[in-house]
């Protein structure tokens, strides 16, 4: 099988492709320059995508030798993940930017380029699992793993994407066996730290950022009665849930500390009360999409039992889930949930599991509180 060898630069895809390597595949590796700053170099375990990155990536690619490539998708990174980003924070949402990047990037651009170079299959080293249903067709589920199951940022993957993926550290144990492989295969990534935080902010200051990016009005601060506590210096530097930084100077009357409720862009305001006004009990997503085939429920509009995750490593809610026609969107997704979530944000995705399985995701468009009026919350 000719296979295509996603190299991050760091452990997990070196050991992903020396997995392919092992298993007798003809293997290219290829490292994706999505900056415009070549020259940018890592702080730490911040960021990814950086010159040393792809300077790993090539080594790697050395010691199994196997062809290394760069390829530049920095202008449609641009486009579609960091722009992406930018218009959604200006319009008071939370959105997740390693969830599109796999989308639109990752197994989009890159996949699409690999099928048309007569590719067979892209491998990563991301932490889940392609399996196959009754009728032969490829499903997502969970990896070994927990700690580091990456399937809910994968759910964006749709069946025919799926059918082209091979994610050969599905069934690791654990990281630290992981990095073992990589010592005793002489990869010199073995004890490199993982990335975290968004890669294109690596000082992680994402507030910062955004205010160099979207332009800030002064605004209201206001509590769920309407009535104002404070000022801020930019509605888009917050997000649901958000404690820090509110900097009203005085506590509300119970004594108990404000957080983020919504954002509101179209008045410019800030909501804000009670940690308890932060649960939520009901979802509704739009952006649509399924990882394999369509369960016969989402044809039907009939409830099915799902699990609910709203983060990448966010605890999975056991509710329902029925999808609906829009007349906006198509289609979109309403989920009750057994158990409140709390600081659930429009912007973020919603992935609905089945067991271990990925039964598909959307992007929450509002979510609804037992405890105060989901208008307040609605995006």
């Amino acid at each position: 099988m000719k296979v295509l060898a996603a190299m991050s630069g760091g452990v997990d895809s070196a050991v992903a492709a020396a997995r392919a390597v092992e298993a007798g595949h003809d293997v290219v590796g290829v490292h994706l320059a999505l900056s415009r700053m070549p020259g940018t170099l890592r702080t730490g375990s911040r960021g990814c995508c950086t010159i040393e990155d792809s300077n790993d990536a090539f080594r790697a690619c050395e010691t199994l030798g196997i062809p290394f490539y760069v390829w530049d998708f920095s202008e449609r990174f641009k486009a579609d993940v960091v722009d992406d980003f930018i218009d959604e924070y200006a319009a008071g949402r939370t959105p997740n930017p390693c969830l599109r990047c796999n989308e639109k990037i990752k197994f989009e651009a890159l996949l699409d380029k690999a099928i048309a170079l007569g590719f067979d299959a892209v491998v990563t080293g991301h932490y889940a699992r392609v399996d196959q249903d009754g009728d032969g067709r490829p499903t997502l589920h969970r990896a070994a793993d927990m700690a580091k199951d990456q399937s809910y940022v994968l759910g964006v993957l749709r069946e025919d994407q799926l059918a082209h993926c091979w994610f050969p550290l599905a069934h690791a144990p654990t990281k630290a066996e992981v990095r073992a492989e990589a010592e005793r295969r002489g990869l010199g990534v073995a004890e490199k730290p993982d990335s975290h935080d968004i890669c294109f902010i690596p000082d992680g200051d994402t507030r910062g950022w955004l205010a160099e990016q979207i332009e800030m009005q002064p605004g209201k601060i206001i509590d769920q009665e309407g009535t104002q506590v404070g000022e801020h210096e930019g509605a888009q530097a917050f997000t649901v849930g958000q404690r820090r930084g509110l900097a009203i100077g005085h506590p509300a009357p119970d004594g108990k500390p404000r957080f983020v409720l919504s954002i509101r862009p179209k008045t410019n305001e800030v909501v804000v009360g009670p940690k308890e006004a932060l649960a939520v009990d009901r979802l509704s997503g739009i952006r649509v999409s399924f990882a394999g085939a369509e369960p016969a429920e989402a044809a039907s509009g009939a409830w099915m039992d799902v699990t609910v995750q709203v983060r990448a490593h966010g605890k999975p809610v056991p509710g329902r889930a029925r999808w609906v026609a829009d007349d906006e969107h198509g289609r979109r997704v309403e989920a009750e949930l057994e158990e409140t979530l709390n600081g659930v944000a429009p912007g973020q995705s919603m992935v609905l599991y089945t067991g271990d399985r990925v039964i598909g995701q959307a992007t929450i468009a509002s979510a609804h509180s037992s405890t105060w009026n989901p208008a307040a919350l609605t995006a």
